[in-house]
Order: structure tokens, then C-alpha cells, then sequence
């Protein structure tokens, strides 16, 4: 990676771990890169926007290619750059698979949901034609290894969906935190959004399972807005179970 990270709009949150907020709707997208692999963690809100992901993250991994891609939840602000990674293996949550199918009800909410949100209609009904859906359905936890670097993909949900997914990456040295990515189940920049798919009575507990999977010292990465500490999502967690009446 001799691309500087910010050269391309990216943080970088450590060697070899980095995140983008793009624009539009603040989505966040990550990148963890391997000796032999990389992972990218969300691709954007439509074709053109996974395209541009898809050559960032070539220029930071010095002409390789992202192998895989990870998910966090079927919204279109996350998912609908997914055809522009030609190759890449694609994992989500168990359901997505099913609920993004052609006769899905789930692709037809893609589509009504980017609209209403201001995506255009000619860009929302190509990227939608084009999804591409996961091949490899996480119900638990499951560990990839990136060559010289593992990442755990942890269904820690419902929560935001009924399909969350958070990527762990695990330190690789005293110097370096852990990072996890943690979708839409924490968010930054405004109060977490709780559409027609949330399932507020489990949110709290998906939160817990993401301070467990991090721990105290880790860097958690939001699904919109800045960074933040753990202290940060235990405090999101009490607002949401407040919000939602569960004590």
C-alpha cells in the first residue's frame, strides 16, 4: 500500500485497515487487506459509487483486487455497488440471500427506498437488476483468512435488520487496536434508524455482542459517522433500549 489512504478520501484506522465515509448518505465502506486477499465491507449506493470503490482499493493495494465482500444489512446505500467487484466472493447474514432474490420483496424495497432517498431512478433499477447476492451465508460466526491477516464475520443481529453483520478485525500487533465494523447498528452522525425491517427488541442485545466481540480498547466503526470507543456504543445501546421501552 504505497497510495497514501487520505489521497483517496480513505482513514486509515491501522496498517492495513481503512474506511471511507462517501458521500450522498453517509454510508461507510471498509477495507482490510491480506499478503494474498482484501476484504471490502460495503460497496456503496449504486454502480457508479462500487465502481470508484473498486478502483481506490486498487490503487491501496498496489494493483491487487478485492476477493471478497462482506455486507452489513440488505439497504441500498451499502449493497447496491456489489456488481462492480467481477470475481469477488460475497457474503451476508443468512436471509439475504432469499430476501434480495429476483422475486424478493426485499429488491423491490431496494429500488423504492433508493428513490424516496433521492437516489436517481435510471441508477437505482440498473443497480438493482444487477445485485449481485451473497454466495456465502454467515448464521454464526465465520473466520476468513486474508493471507497472513484473519477477520471474523460475526451475525450479531436483528438489531437495525433482521440481517446485520459486523466484521472484527483482529489486531496484529501491541501497537495496533482492534477494529470493528459494525453497520447500521451503531451510528454517529444522527439517531439510528429504526425502518419497517428493524427489530427493536434485539437491537440492545446485537450491541452487546459487538462489545464483547471488540472489548474495551477497540475502535468501532460506525455505518454513518465518525469513529467511536466502546464507551460510545454502550451509551447507544442504553438510548436504544430506552427508546424502545425494554428497561
Amino acid at each position: 500500500m504505497n497510495v497514501p489512504w487520505e489521497e483517496c478520501g480513505w482513514e486509515r484506522l491501522t496498517r492495513a485497515v481503512g474506511r471511507r465515509r462517501l458521500p450522498g448518505w453517509d454510508a461507510t465502506t471498509g477495507l482490510v487487506a491480506g499478503n494474498g486477499a482484501a476484504l471490502l465491507y460495503d460497496t456503496g449506493s449504486a454502480l457508479g459509487e462500487g465502481a470508484e470503490l473498486r478502483a481506490q482499493a486498487q490503487r491501496l493495494l498496489g494493483g491487487r483486487h478485492v476477493t471478497h465482500i462482506a455486507l452489513s444489512h440488505p439497504h441500498f446505500d451499502h449493497v447496491l455497488g456489489t456488481a462492480a467487484f467481477s470475481g469477488a466472493e460475497v457474503y451476508g447474514a443468512v436471509g439475504v440471500a432469499e430476501l434480495l432474490a429476483p422475486a424478493g420483496r426485499g429488491r423491490a424495497d431496494l429500488y423504492e427506498d433508493a428513490v424516496r432517498e433521492g437516489l436517481d431512478p435510471a441508477r437505482a433499477a440498473e443497480a438493482v437488476d444487477l445485485l449481485v447476492l451473497p454466495r456465502h451465508a454467515v448464521s454464526g460466526e465465520l473466520t476468513l483468512d486474508l493471507g497472513g491477516r484473519q477477520v471474523l464475520l460475526a451475525n450479531v443481529g436483528p438489531g437495525h435488520t433482521a440481517h446485520d453483520l459486523a466484521l472484527l478485525v483482529p489486531a496484529a500487533g501491541p501497537d495496533e487496536p482492534e477494529v470493528v465494523f459494525c453497520g447500521d447498528l451503531v451510528e454517529e452522525s444522527g439517531t439510528p434508524q429504526a425502518g419497517r425491517d428493524a427489530i427493536p427488541s434485539h437491537w440492545p442485545a446485537a450491541l452487546d455482542r459487538l462489545l464483547e466481540l471488540g472489548g474495551e480498547e477497540a475502535v468501532y466503526v460506525p455505518g454513518h459517522g465518525s469513529v467511536v470507543d466502546a464507551g460510545f456504543v454502550r451509551r447507544q445501546r442504553d438510548e436504544l433500549a430506552r427508546r424502545f421501552g425494554l428497561g
